[in-house]
């Protein structure tokens, strides 16, 4: 476990794209952080205060920038018009999302996690122990 931990964040505008009209644009929030070394966090911008976060595998967004990937609630696929292109599929109870984001945007926050935390050495930042400690109860009587 390291304890030099490092959050990495960037700025994006991805397309939702919605069925008969034009792509509205919405802030992105991409994050990474140490403390949880195989997820990537996209927080979304809802309005004026209102931000709805997704996490997922940081591998997800690795193969979704190379073919289809994933096959729950968050899918993502380049783009088969545009080789600039990922479609970001999120899908809840509440809703279902389709985004258009820029390929290269998303590649650059990945390599940028890369330069943190190479793929197959996540496992060097897991505090195990601190991990369960946080799940297990601390009233034992």
């Amino acid at each position: 476990m390291r304890d030099d931990h490092v959050t990495l964040r960037s700025t994006a505008v991805f397309d939702l794209m919605a069925p008969r009209t034009p792509p509205v644009p919405v802030k992105v929030e991409l994050r990474y952080d140490t403390r949880d070394p195989y997820a990537v966090v996209a927080a979304f911008r809802t309005g004026r205060a209102g931000w709805v976060e997704w996490v997922f595998a940081r591998d997800l967004l690795a193969d979704g920038l190379l073919g289809e990937a994933g096959d729950g609630d968050v899918r993502i696929r380049p783009s088969l018009e545009d080789p600039d292109s990922v479609f970001v599929e999120l899908n809840s109870p509440s809703g279902h999302a389709m985004f258009e984001a820029s390929a290269q945007e998303l590649a650059d926050f990945l390599d940028q996690t890369y330069d943190v935390v190479l793929p197959g050495n996540e496992h060097l930042w897991v505090d195990v122990d601190d991990a369960l400690t946080r799940l297990m109860p601390h009233d034992r009587s």
